[in-house]
């Protein structure tokens, strides 16, 4: 083991002066605000891959067809969805049908009104805000797909590349 070098001897020979350190409280600070923010943000993150991977929106637009636009986020009384910015975009209080896809054939119809639109510089994209239709038949099914996505996304894991395999024997 070493010897315990003794620094306070060591500045007096050297005719250094000696700071003096008062005593001061020391600050805690609360990390738990901070610590569930970060956890909103991921949860926030990995909802967005589900909103963007998993479930698809289209815009009918009667008389062409379905146009295809990004969910972007969806709470209980409305979602937002980009659209690309060479697509066009909606006005503020137009009304539009939407179809949220669960799969390729299964969709639920839902109307809602444009509430605001945001351009999206370093996206190329026009952000809508719309809000639900109150009287809107879907509004229970809404109801219970928006409880869904924020059940399931409280519990979701990011698959970091596990190995898949093919079969349990070998």
């Amino acid at each position: 083991m070493g010897q315990v070098i003794d620094l306070m001897a060591r500045l007096l020979k050297a005719g250094t002066s000696i700071p003096v350190v008062e005593n001061q409280a020391a600050e805690v600070v609360d990390i738990s605000s901070a610590r569930a923010l970060q956890i909103s943000e991921d949860r926030r993150e990995v909802r967005r891959t589900v909103l963007t991977e998993f479930i698809s929106l289209h815009a009918v637009i009667p008389g062409y067809g379905l146009l295809r636009v990004t969910l972007f986020d969806i709470n209980d009384r409305g979602l937002s969805f980009d659209l690309e910015e060479a697509k066009g975009k909606y006005n503020v209080t137009d009304q539009i049908e939407l179809r949220i896809y669960l799969n390729h054939q299964t969709y639920f119809p839902i109307t809602t009104q444009v509430a605001y639109i945001k351009k999206i510089e370093d996206e190329g994209v026009y952000r809508h805000g719309c809000e639900f239709a109150k009287d809107s038949i879907n509004n229970q099914a809404l109801k219970y797909f928006v409880g869904f996505l924020e059940s399931v996304t409280t519990h979701f894991r990011k698959d970091s590349g596990d190995l898949t395999i093919t079969r349990i024997n070998s």
